[in-house]
């Protein structure tokens, strides 16, 4: 159950700036297991999309042998594919420590709204220079993107969902946010298990009458989060750890 954490807010910190520049592509990131990038077909018709859509152009033909190669030899890790306009595509893994995917209630983490004006959108740009601004500005906290009006949008590394009374509860993907690969396999993992979920529009108060709140990434998997600065504070929950443990079972076995 949530409780108050100092005084409810009905605006957020306003970050000004240049939005991403589409000269600089778009990217990919997922997670590898034994040396394979999971995930990949849904990866890549959102960046097949993305390309249509910016740019007119197709996937790049060797994307995902840039891929395989780059993941291949890591036991668990992250692996990003970077396309530029004209076709320019490469790839990077790195290892990723265990204990950030899925990681435990003693890991939650904190949000802090950022306003941002229309959203970052659909694209996953290469270009986060306005996201790093945002994690600098409020950092520890993840920076939770909110629109001037105060609807709920996405964190920076991750899609936002709340727990109302048993009901799984996400903002919509109109445009604004970027519809998350690993948001869509919850919202298909809850309804198996059972639980309604409705995409809707969410306030940032409204996040207060909320009984769990957690984000979801293609490394990280399912994020609990603890508070909300100057909006909530939250404890673990069932429903988080139901469906954080269907996603780990469909992703790790």
């Amino acid at each position: 159950m949530a409780t108050d954490a100092h005084q409810p807010v009905t605006s957020a910190y306003r970050l000004d700036g240049p939005m991403p520049d589409p000269a600089q592509g778009v990217f990919e990131t997922t997670l590898v297991v034994d040396g394979k990038a999971l995930e990949l077909d849904a990866h890549f018709a959102r960046l097949e999309a993305s390309l249509g859509a910016l740019y007119g152009e197709p996937l790049p033909p060797g994307g995902r042998q840039l891929v395989a190669d780059a993941a291949a030899g890591i036991e668990l890790g992250r692996v990003r594919l970077t396309v530029l306009p004209g076709g320019g595509a490469s790839a990077a893994a790195v290892p990723v420590d265990e204990a950030l995917v899925f990681p435990a209630r003693d890991r939650a983490v904190e949000l802090a709204p950022v306003a941002v004006p229309g959203g970052i959108g659909p694209h996953k740009w290469a270009d986060r220079r306005l996201l790093e601004r945002a994690e600098a500005d409020v950092g520890p906290a993840v920076p939770l993107v909110v629109e001037s009006d105060g609807a709920v949008l996405e964190g920076s590394r991750g899609s936002l969902f709340l727990v109302d009374g048993g009901t799984l509860v996400t903002p919509p993907a109109d445009g604004r946010l970027l519809p998350g690969i690993t948001r869509a396999q919850t919202i298909e993992a809850a309804r198996g298990l059972g639980i309604e979920v409705r995409e809707q529009r969410v306030a940032v108060d409204g996040l207060a009458g909320a009984d769990e709140v957690f984000l979801t990434g293609a490394v990280r998997g399912v994020e609990p989060v603890r508070r909300c600065a100057g909006v909530a504070e939250w404890d673990s929950g069932e429903v988080t750890a139901r469906v954080a443990a269907e996603l780990r079972r469909l992703w790790l076995g």
